[in-house]
């Protein structure tokens, strides 16, 4: 959701989003807008699409009915538009035998990032872990790996970033670290991201979407809420939207 006129395109912009498995609709015609460098944080109880939507804003899974516009343009099989986006998700899609240094050279390759050492130098430090680029990524703790992913996940210097839950499993130091690197991104990114966590997520983004069944039941820019109203609005979508 932006304020973002007409003339310009959104950053991302979903229109009758539909995606079903079987019988099961995960989403049903979902319509979301977000103005480019905003940060939109999407709640929603467990089953209510959260994740599907972000694999489809990722270009990972395809919809069964609507689209995906990047900047006004369709996604689809856009190979340049899924180039610039990045990806923090409940899978690492790193290498746990390969050392932090030797997964990040081999996403610079597959990306084709021009001066690949000083790019993960870059990244490596933004996310603190400069001093352990040579160890292997088994040996990282949980708040390392995320923080690793989340590396692997700007290293192409994405436009957009998707982060699907990226608190799961953070102890209180990673989870500042984590939103310290997303909130003070000087690219300024459009952000989406998952969470059940109502305060810090309160804290980061610029609108909240409250998915129920599959559906937007709440969307809401940041600024006309408080802590209290986004819980109030949250308990009431279980019963905004029929099954």
């Amino acid at each position: 959701m932006s304020d973002t006129t007409a003339s310009i395109p959104y950053a991302i912009e979903t229109v009758g989003l539909t995606r079903s498995f079987g019988g099961y609709r995960a989403l049903r015609g979902v319509d979301i807008r977000v103005g480019a460098g905003e940060i939109l944080a999407v709640f929603g109880p467990n089953g209510a699409g959260k994740t599907t939507l972000v694999k489809i804003l990722a270009g990972i899974m395809r919809p069964t009915a609507g689209s995906v516009l990047i900047n006004g343009v369709e996604l689809g099989d856009n190979a340049r538009l899924r180039a610039g986006i990045g990806l923090v998700a409940h899978s690492s899609y790193l290498y746990g035998s390969l050392s932090a240094q030797e997964n990040l050279d081999f996403y610079a390759r597959l990306y084709g990032v021009k001066a690949r050492e000083k790019r993960i130098s870059e990244v490596l430090e933004m996310v603190g872990l400069t001093v352990r680029r040579h160890d292997r990524f088994a040996t990282f703790s949980r708040g390392m790996q995320q923080r690793l992913s989340l590396a692997r996940a700007l290293l192409h210097n994405p436009s957009v970033l998707l982060l699907d839950e990226p608190e799961t499993g953070l102890d209180q130091q990673a989870l500042d670290s984590l939103w310290q690197i997303i909130r003070w991104d000087e690219e300024k990114r459009t952000v989406v991201f998952t969470s059940h966590n109502f305060e810090r997520a309160l804290g980061v983004c610029s609108a909240v979407v409250i998915l129920e069944r599959g559906r937007v039941a709440f969307s809401e820019r940041a600024c006309n809420l408080d802590l209290s109203t986004l819980r109030q609005r949250y308990g009431e979508s279980a019963g905004a939207v029929k099954p």
